[in-house]
């Protein structure tokens, strides 16, 4: 399985300096507003210039204690439909440009996700990411076929998962609300105990840029329950983000001043 690091010295020495940028990335602005506000970020108009246009990205940057820099990046909104860049293709655009442009020593990649009560998950539950999968990229072609469950470790972080006393499991992604039976099949092989829509495409780019990921996710639906995924992800989209104003902070605080081997 790919590691989100390699091994050579250059970064082994990197990985042991104290983080001097942190990169936030969220699909929806509702689960990022509680973070921008909590650390009184400010927008950054300028932080995608280089790419010229209007992309749909937002940035919001800011200095915490430490004098590290932290940036949230928003996915923004389709200007065509008028609803956020949910899904693997703004989460790609979105990382590959924070890593291109911001260079963060860490990305950390929060949000809400459904969870599967088969394995203990339940509304409102916190996880951090232990593995990354792509459920629904299915190419039953030799090398293909692994190429399009596309897996990856997510960074070891013992220190703060115990630190935020939260669940740890694999981390499924597919560009569908819903799961199909194929879907459901899939995410039962690769054990997995958080699907959601960006953080498989996020790993993948992340990795090109030998970037750490840390995937924190709250639970808004149980796939495996009796109701309706879009019901229940909407009835429970505020209580989730109420979760991530609460949980994502200490992330953030957790983080300052270490290096990535610290955490």
């Amino acid at each position: 399985v790919p590691a989100l690091f390699s091994s050579s010295s250059a970064l082994d020495d990197d990985a042991m300096a104290p983080i001097a940028r942190i990169a936030v990335l969220f699909a929806m602005d509702a689960e990022a507003r509680p973070l921008i506000d909590a650390l009184g970020l400010t927008l950054d108009a300028d932080a995608f210039a280089r790419v010229g246009g209007d992309v749909p990205m937002r940035v919001y940057s800011g200095t915490l204690k430490s004098g590290a820099r932290v940036d949230v990046v928003c996915a923004g909104s389709c200007a065509r439909h008028n609803v956020c860049n949910v899904g693997t293709v703004g989460a790609a655009l979105s990382t590959y440009e924070t890593c291109a442009t911001l260079r963060p020593d860490v990305i950390v990649n929060a949000g809400t996700a459904g969870g599967f009560a088969k394995r203990g998950g339940e509304v409102g539950d916190v996880y951090v990411a232990t593995k990354f999968k792509n459920h629904d990229r299915r190419i039953p072609i030799p090398g293909y076929d692994k190429y399009g469950v596309g897996e990856y470790d997510a960074w070891p972080t013992p220190r703060l998962i115990e630190a935020l006393g939260c669940k740890t499991g694999v981390v499924c992604t597919g560009n569908s609300l819903d799961a199909t039976e194929t879907c459901r099949a899939l995410l039962d092989e690769f054990e997995c105990s958080v699907k959601e829509m960006e953080a498989a495409a996020i790993a993948h780019v992340a990795h090109l840029f030998n970037v750490p990921v840390i995937a924190v996710k709250t639970i808004t639906d149980i796939v495996d329950g009796p109701q309706a995924t879009e019901e229940e992800f909407l009835r429970n989209l505020s209580s989730a983000a109420d979760a991530l104003r609460d949980v994502v902070p200490r992330v953030v605080e957790f983080l300052d001043g270490k290096s990535v081997d610290e955490l």
